[in-house]
């Protein structure tokens, strides 16, 4: 099972194929929508600024 490398939540093989960069392949995304301290940016990860829900 895929999972984030952030929190560890599991992810689908679906949005492995397109959140996970290709250098990153065999792994799962760096971040996924679970993560509360982190986010997309473009193509980067940050820190969150405020509390998601």
């Amino acid at each position: 099972m895929p999972e984030c490398q952030n929190c560890g939540e599991f992810v689908t093989e679906q949005y492995v194929r397109v959140f996970t960069p290709e250098a990153v392949e065999g792994h799962g995304p760096r971040v996924c929508p679970n993560c509360e301290d982190k986010l997309r940016d473009g193509a980067d990860v940050r820190e969150a600024r405020s509390s998601r829900q």
